[in-house]
């Protein structure tokens, strides 16, 4: 008997594993279309031109600031609440504009700052202890009308993960499986068939390997830097509730960086693949569709992650369940 092997899908053409490349409206009320409002305080942007001071929502009211009384009813009269203030939004905006030109300047001790139509000032966010600091600041460009906030946090870039992104490991395109704490877990062919490389995500630095199985098994996992965020997100699908693993024919979701959300059921389990590059056991068989470039991706059944996409061919795609990738490294599995 002739056995015909699978192929593993991988992008870039080295292999083919699938790697590769209102609050309280009255009764019987309508309800209020926040589209038309802020219509409306676009139109009154433009009619009241250099006195209009801003616009908000109040509820299920629109505020709209203006800086000469004798225009406040044309305010009334297209339905929106008056207020009367100092500055006008270019003002606010033009304060905020000569901020901007000194930025190297600021402090460290200044987070933030923008303009804040409600108190028709400019805000600021500083750390606790630099309000004079961040008053200092602001005084040296001319802007006297600040607003400030002390918080001890400072804000950082986030770029969150969600299971089936794409990810790169040099010229090569894997996709992530699941978030764990500190990374994601993914398919262990991605590391061992690429010949290494940076690994990246829309071209920003990613992590490195926390560890890496094929064959055999086909899983692994990257540890991110700080500047990600792994979320209990699985793209196209939702979120990730827990692990518990899904009975033969039950259905399942596939979601991966080449071939997006693709749907089928779960087939026989426990199987052994004999990929031209090494054998690798203990995988579950679907009939979703995987392409090369879906390596590592997620299979999902009910919220529950089910295991990360190895390979296969046009018929068949193969996972590696997620909780051996999980006991094997000792990941906990990030839920939301």
């Amino acid at each position: 008997m002739t056995i015909k092997k699978t192929a593993l899908l991988a992008s870039a053409g080295l292999v083919a594993l699938a790697l590769a490349v209102p609050l309280g409206a009255a009764a019987n009320a309508a309800p209020v279309d926040q589209h038309d409002l802020s219509t409306t305080a676009q139109s009154l942007d433009a009619s009241l031109g250099a006195d209009f001071g801003g616009a908000w929502l109040e509820g299920d009211q629109l505020v709209v600031a203006v800086t000469d009384a004798a225009r406040a009813a044309e305010v009334t009269d297209a339905g929106a609440e008056a207020k009367v203030v100092q500055n006008s939004a270019a003002e606010l905006d033009a304060m905020v504009a000569d901020m901007n030109k000194v930025e190297a300047k600021a402090p460290d001790s200044v987070t933030v700052w923008g303009v804040d139509v409600k108190n028709n000032a400019v805000n600021m966010t500083v750390l606790p202890g630099a309000v004079d600091e961040g008053r200092q600041f602001a005084a040296s460009v001319g802007v006297e009308d600040v607003r400030i906030t002390v918080s001890s946090e400072v804000p950082q870039l986030y770029a969150d993960i969600l299971g089936g992104e794409a990810y790169n490991i040099g010229s090569s395109r894997c996709s992530v499986g699941f978030s764990v704490a500190g990374g994601f877990v993914t398919a262990g062919h991605c590391e061992a068939l690429t010949g290494g490389g940076a690994l990246t995500k829309n071209g920003a630095a990613l992590g490195s390997w926390g560890g890496s199985t094929f064959p055999g098994a086909d899983y692994a996992w990257v540890q991110t830097s700080g500047d990600w965020n792994p979320v209990g997100q699985v793209a196209g699908v939702g979120g990730v509730a827990g692990s518990q693993e899904a009975a033969t024919g039950a259905g399942v979701s596939k979601s991966g960086s080449t071939t997006g959300v693709t749907t089928g059921t779960m087939g026989a389990k426990n199987q052994t693949v004999n990929y031209p590059q090494g054998t690798v056991t203990g995988l579950t068989a679907t009939n979703a569709l995987c392409q090369p470039g879906d390596s590592g991706g997620a299979f999902i059944a009910s919220g529950q992650a089910q295991g990360v996409v190895s390979g296969g061919n046009s018929f068949t795609c193969y996972f590696q369940p997620v909780n051996p990738i999980l006991q094997a490294y000792g990941l906990s599995l990030v839920t939301g």
